[in-house]
């Protein structure tokens, strides 16, 4: 798969790989999202659940044994984590560049 095709990533996407670094389940990750992003994005839970099979379907995560049979859990694959560092990358190549062009600007 080409993960860059997947490049940008929605800020959703990017807080569900994110949050799934570790095993968990779709309201964990919700909650977990809310955290990381410092309550800037909430996920609804049907856009969660969406989310979950379309990033399972790609690859990007994958079911784990759950402890609890009525939950399915989830963990980041490692082209998931691949993803991730992909658009890290990205975005710092935009900060070096605004960077650049604002100490220009301010010179």
């Amino acid at each position: 798969m080409n993960l860059e095709k997947q490049l940008p990533m929605t800020e959703t996407t990017y807080y569900i790989l994110l949050a799934l670094l570790e095993p968990g389940h779709g309201y964990y990750v919700m909650q977990r999202a809310e955290e990381l992003s410092a309550g800037r994005v909430r996920i609804a839970a049907g856009t969660m659940y969406g989310a979950l099979d379309n990033l399972s379907r790609q690859g990007l995560i994958a079911s784990v044994p759950s402890k609890d049979p009525r939950r399915k859990t989830y963990i980041t694959t490692m082209e998931g984590k691949q993803l991730l560092k992909l658009e890290r990358d990205r975005i710092n190549q935009l900060i070096r560049v605004y960077d650049k062009e604002e100490d220009k600007i301010n010179a």
